[in-house]
Parts: C-alpha cells; sequence; structure tokens
C-alpha cells in the first residue's frame, strides 16, 4: 500500500478524523489524518507538477475538466449519499449540488481561454498587450456545508488557469475530500497538482508562509478569514475570502404577499439554513407586516423534519448537535429580549442535530437573531416604517454578502439593488445564489476578492502588461 493509501484508509482508532452522522449522532467512518510534513511535501510536489501543468494547452485541460464533469453526473448519487452520511443534507440537495460542480466544470472548461485571452492596449507606440499567466500552487481551505460546490468553485478556474491546489478540507467531511481528489485525479488531473490533505486546522499557518504556496483561497467564518488575511499578509501573498452573511431581503408594500413568503421560506430553507448566502433577515415595510407573518409561517410549516436519505425531505439533521445548541441558544436568547416566537422553537426529542424550521418576529438590535449570523433554519422578520427605513436596516450589518428586493415594480427593485443594498449581489424577487457564470463575493465582514466568471478565474493569476517595439530603427544588426 502506498504512502498516500496509508495515510488516508478508514481507521476505527481513537486519534482518527471521525464522521458523526448528524441524523443519527452515531460514528461512521474515521480517517488517518495527515502530518505537517506530509503537507510540506505535497507542497513541494505540487510546485514540481505546475511547472510542467502551466505549460499545458487550455484544450489539454479542457478536456480533463470537461471529464471530471462527466465523472461528477455519473456518481452524482454516491456523492450525494455521502454528504448526507457526513453533513446531513438531504439527498435530494446533494444531487443538485453535485450538478451544479458539473455545469461549473463545464463552463469553465469552455470559457477560461477566452476569459484569460491577452487583451490589447494602446500605450501611444509599439505593440502593448496585457496576458493572464498562473501563478502556483492555490492552498483551498474549505467548509463542510456546500463540501463538493466550495472546492469545485475554486478548483475547476485555478485548474483551467493553469494553476495547481493543496485543499484543506473541514474536518467532518473527510470522506468528500478524498472523493473530490479521486474524481480530479480520474479526470485527468496530474496526481501531485490537487492533493487533499487531512490537516488539522493549527498546520495551515506553516502551509501559507511555505515558498511552495502562491496564494489562499477560504471559504468559512469571520475569525478564520482573519487569521488567514493576517497569516497571508505576513507573507504578501494574495487571498480570497468568502466569509459569513446575514443576507437581508427588503420586502415592500407592493409585493404579492403570498408569493414573497414562498420565495423567503425558501431563501431561508436553503440547505437548512446552513448557507452563507441564504436569506436571513426579511424586513418587511408596516403596512404588509401582519399579512406578511401570517404567510410566512405557512410557508415555513412546509418544511417538515424528515429522513435527509429519503427524496422529497424538505429539512434534515443540522450538522452537528453542538451547532444545534448555539442555534437554540440564539433563538431562546432573542426570544427572552422581545422577539415574538411564531413557530418551531423547540429541539425535538430524539437522537441527532435536529432543529425545526422556527419564525421570529419583532425582532429588534440587541438581539441575536438581529445581530449575528444564525447559521440554520431561523428566518427573523423585522418591521420597518418605509423603503428608506428598510434599507437602512438591510445596510445596517457588519455582513455585505448577498441581499434581495422583493417588489412588482422591476424598476423600483433594480435601483434598489443595484444602487443602495451594501452587498456583493442583490436579487430582485429571486433568490441569491452562486453561478459559474456571474462574480460571487462580499463586502465588509463578508470578505474580498470574487469567485466565478472572468473576474473569479482572474483572481488568482498573474495579470501582466507587455510591451514590445524595435530596437533602434528596427533594422538587423549588419555583420561584417
Amino acid at each position: 500500500m502506498s504512502e498516500q493509501a496509508e495515510l488516508t484508509r478508514p481507521s476505527e482508532s481513537s486519534d482518527k478524523l471521525q464522521v458523526i452522522n448528524p441524523a443519527t449522532g452515531e460514528p461512521g467512518k474515521a480517517y488517518d489524518p495527515h502530518s505537517l510534513d506530509d503537507a510540506l511535501a505535497a507542497a513541494k510536489a505540487a510546485r514540481a507538477a505546475f511547472l510542467d501543468w502551466r505549460r499545458t494547452s487550455f484544450a489539454e485541460r479542457s478536456a480533463v475538466i470537461h471529464k471530471a464533469a462527466e465523472i461528477l453526473r455519473a456518481r452524482k448519487d454516491e456523492f450525494a449519499r455521502l454528504m448526507t452520511e457526513e453533513m446531513g443534507k438531504t439527498i435530494d440537495e446533494g444531487r443538485a449540488e453535485i450538478e451544479k460542480c458539473a455545469f461549473h466544470c463545464d463552463w469553465f472548461a469552455d470559457n477560461a481561454e477566452g476569459y484569460l485571452a491577452r487583451q490589447p492596449a494602446d500605450i501611444g507606440g509599439g505593440e502593448a498587450f496585457v496576458t493572464f499567466n498562473p501563478i502556483g500552487i492555490v492552498l483551498a481551505v474549505m467548509p463542510w456545508n456546500f463540501p463538493f460546490w466550495q472546492v469545485f468553485r475554486a478548483a475547476a478556474p485555478a485548474l483551467m488557469a493553469g494553476n495547481g491546489m493543496l485543499l484543506k478540507h473541514a474536518s467532518n467531511v473527510p470522506g468528500c475530500a478524498l472523493a473530490i481528489e479521486e474524481v480530479l485525479h480520474q479526470a485527468g488531473v496530474p496526481k501531485d497538482l490537487f492533493r487533499t490533505l487531512l490537516l488539522p486546522t493549527k498546520y495551515v499557518e506553516a502551509l501559507i508562509k511555505d515558498d511552495n504556496v502562491a496564494a489562499v483561497t477560504l471559504t468559512g467564518s469571520v475569525p478564520a478569514g482573519k487569521a488567514v488575511a493576517s497569516e497571508a499578509g505576513s507573507v504578501l501573498k494574495k487571498c480570497v475570502l468568502e466569509l459569513g452573511g446575514s443576507d437581508a431581503y427588503v420586502i415592500l408594500e407592493d409585493a404579492d404577499i403570498a408569493a414573497a413568503a414562498q420565495l423567503a421560506a425558501k431563501a431561508r430553507m436553503v440547505n437548512g439554513g446552513q448557507s452563507c448566502i441564504a436569506g436571513k433577515r426579511f424586513i418587511v415595510v408596516k403596512p404588509i407586516l401582519a399579512a406578511f407573518e401570517a404567510a410566512m409561517t405557512e410557508a415555513m410549516r412546509g418544511y417538515g423534519i424528515g429522513d435527509p436519505a429519503k427524496e422529497g425531505t424538505k429539512l434534515g439533521p443540522l450538522v452537528s448537535a453542538k451547532a444545534r445548541d448555539e442555534i437554540h441558544r440564539q433563538v431562546e436568547d432573542s426570544v427572552a429580549n422581545g422577539a415574538k416566537l411564531l413557530l418551531g422553537g423547540e429541539i425535538p426529542d430524539r437522537p441527532g442535530a435536529w432543529y425545526p424550521a422556527t419564525l421570529l418576529s419583532n425582532v429588534r438590535p440587541g438581539q441575536p437573531a438581529h445581530d449575528e449570523e444564525v447559521f440554520g433554519p431561523v428566518a427573523a422578520i423585522i418591521a420597518a416604517d418605509d423603503e428608506a427605513d428598510a434599507i437602512r436596516i438591510a445596510n445596517d450589518s457588519e455582513f455585505g454578502l448577498g441581499s434581495g428586493v422583493i417588489t412588482a415594480d422591476m424598476d423600483r427593485g433594480r435601483r434598489i439593488a443595484a444602487d443602495e443594498l451594501e452587498a456583493g449581489m442583490s436579487f430582485v424577487n429571486e433568490n441569491v445564489r452562486s453561478d459559474p457564470r456571474t462574480p460571487f463575493g462580499g463586502v465588509k465582514h463578508s470578505g474580498y476578492g470574487r469567485e466565478c466568471g472572468i473576474y473569479g478565474i482572474h483572481e488568482f493569476v498573474n495579470i501582466k502588461t507587455v510591451h514590445v517595439k524595435p530596437l533602434g530603427d528596427g533594422k538587423p544588426a549588419k555583420v561584417e
């Protein structure tokens, strides 16, 4: 058995990375972690592999990434079950996540060459152009909530740009992390160019500072983002950060209330509410407040708890009992400080990390539901006097990832979304989501940099100016 296989085989030893099934609380597989020496050796090998990969053509890279999409689709059910077992995602959402990864791979396989094509520049003489060259090995520090999508969102454009990648995934999804490595290797990505490292968080700083790592991308919490930014900054390395969110949806008096409530419930309940871009604060103007509260209660009631492995389940378990207990604390503290509980709010008496769809109204500053990111199936309704007040409340947050406007007036919605809301993304009459064709990212404590689209693939390339002109009169020198 190879050293890599030894390091990644399932194990029952107590000092391993232990998977806990969130639906039952029962232990699953356990995995041997890598050491720091393993990680540094992988970084060195990745750098060596990059020197060859960067010379490959776009056509060669495209064939590999298209093959990855093909493998993902062929093994969609297997990978969806793996997500269900490791972090509780419903089987339907797991399948959709794998399909999204495949589409993302296909998109960048088809469009990276155009995104990175040389751009001519006119500087008043000679030939000038801008070229986009790969920079090396990108360290990806990724979370558990979308264990395949978050990784492929970064990996497909990075690999198509000619870079390599090391993956440090969340410790509770080691099977997903290794499956991603397997998919890319089967597709033809050189084994050393992309490696999954089952590492404790304490080793990330040393890896960031290793000379073989060129840049870092992280999706995670604000404290994690601050730590990575500080560590990368200390060695002058580029980083892209996608951090927390407390997405606000402004719901105006001209909205269809029933349709708005259905949209809002869907926005809140994506991935069981465990999403940075899930709608979390629903800011409703007072003329329609009571009607919206009633409609939203009924819409949220439709998300019943069920077995995540069964098709049609709307709400599975949260990722862990610890996460569930923190969400319950936020709900209880909010109610104790004046919030009104319209639905849910009680921990079910059953094994596993379960929490029901929960709705709070009369949410105000000083309550966790208003001031903090609640990373679970808890929606907060906040009253606003009018449009201007709703916009003020929406922007009164440390976060600025996604935002929404629900209105019958398209021009009104377009104006508010484009010019008023302080967020990296603003959607009118639909749910905020990521898409390979458009930039994804935030402002304020939601991070900086972009993923997806032309702006995302440009994050980890050397944007280089080249100027060419003849020497002297441009005629060849005479040789006597």
